[in-house]
């Protein structure tokens, strides 16, 4: 374990270290937790269940010229080694969709996650997670405008705009890295830390032939659940990326009410806030009943853009399907509440 141990914090200073060389940004939620692939690879596969079914869908800014919207859907589960009571695989499928502006800039990618998680004892685990996947980022030039194309007098589209794009899409590879401890007392008490480095190959998705690289991105993310009483919970989460001059952080905490004491019945219904460093602040509610989770948040956003545009953010809306399965105990038996 102290060996385990020793290398997780090497791991950990070698991201911290990356962080300093690094430029630009990516998609995000505001439920970063409802979307755990894209914060990090090493949750494949780690949840209580067998099969997982996620959808995540952000819309955000519709008020000014530049709506943005963002699509995600993952499928993951679990594979079990025969004979083994030490771990277990993940493997998972992420799909990403993002457009933005009147020139649907858009980004479209599909990528495999696959992960190993180490049982170190009864209350504690450690995961490894890899993502190898497929981007195309394209736009689309009729639905803009140019200076070029005004003739003093009037706007005239059939001018030249004065414009030259080598591409107009552009294809390349994506790639991540992540590592995750798991602290649990119990299936309500239960702590992740997490960390990720994104773009690792550092791709070239320029629509000019320039040597611009797409830069990593880490991502640091601390996730609690405690247990109160009986009928309550406390979740709080944290995230941190940075992405060269790009940084954010989320941060924020729900209530977890249980209505009913048969857990087979339980249904929860959850309520918090959260704030983004960009100064955003998003109230939450869910409702989870069994294995059904819906989440509703929405971005309040208190810069100064939001005073100049009079635009009060957007929603953001995340499903899950879990599917369990009974496993006889001479086939699998390890920790009861993982």
């Amino acid at each position: 374990m102290t060996k385990i141990l020793r290398n997780l914090a090497i791991i950990l200073l070698g991201l911290v270290s990356i962080s300093y060389t690094i430029s630009g940004q990516d998609l995000h939620y505001s439920q970063f937790y409802n979307s755990p692939i894209n914060v990090n690879p090493a949750s494949t596969g780690v949840f209580n269940g067998d099969q997982r079914f996620m959808a995540s869908f952000r819309d955000q800014w519709r008020t000014v010229p530049v709506p943005w919207l963002t699509f995600s859907g993952s499928y993951d589960q679990k594979i079990y080694p025969k004979g083994s009571t030490k771990g277990f695989f993940g493997w998972g499928l992420l799909f990403n969709y993002d457009r933005q502006g009147d020139s649907k800039l858009n980004l479209t990618n599909i990528n495999l996650s696959g992960s190993y998680t180490r049982i170190l004892n009864q209350n504690n685990l450690i995961s490894f997670g890899l993502m190898l996947g497929y981007s195309s980022r394209g736009f689309n030039l009729d639905a803009l405008t140019w200076d070029k194309q005004w003739d003093g007098v009037t706007f005239d589209p059939n001018l030249s705009t004065g414009e030259n794009f080598d591409f107009e899409r552009i294809s390349f590879l994506e790639t991540a890295l992540g590592i995750n401890y798991r602290w649990q007392k119990s299936s309500r008490t239960k702590i992740d830390f997490g960390a990720a480095a994104f773009h690792l190959v550092q791709p070239e998705p320029n629509f000019q032939n320039d040597d611009l690289r797409l830069p990593i991105r880490l991502a640091f993310n601390a996730v609690g659940n405690f247990q109160l009483t009986s009928n309550l919970d406390i979740q709080l989460h944290a995230l941190q990326q940075l992405q060269n001059e790009y940084q954010e952080t989320v941060f924020g905490g729900l209530f977890k009410f249980h209505l009913g004491d048969d857990e087979s019945k339980n249904t929860q219904l959850h309520a918090g806030l959260g704030y983004r460093t960009t100064e955003a602040l998003f109230p939450t509610f869910a409702i989870q009943h069994k294995n059904i989770y819906v989440g509703v948040s929405y971005d309040i956003d208190l810069s100064d853009f939001n005073q100049v545009t009079n635009n009060r953010g957007g929603p953001e809306v995340h499903f899950r399907y879990i599917i369990s399965k009974v496993k006889p105990l001479s086939d699998f038996k390890v920790c009861p509440i993982y």
